[in-house]
């Protein structure tokens, strides 16, 4: 998969189910659902690269 934009992650269609490897991959329905509630909060720009970076870690 090629690099997604931090803003177009919460347009993704998420994965069946959670692989919980130590990096969430970009499709996992737990970063996609964190990523949209930082779009519902009005975040933008670096705020969501640096959600992204978070919500993946986690």
């Amino acid at each position: 998969m090629s690099k997604v934009k931090a803003k177009k992650v919460s347009s993704l269609k998420p994965k069946k189910k959670c692989c919980r490897s130590k990096t969430r991959c970009v499709k996992c329905p737990v970063v996609i659902m964190r990523m949209k509630k930082l779009e519902d909060q009005g975040a933008t720009g670096k705020e969501l690269k640096k959600g992204l970076k978070k919500a993946r870690a986690a």
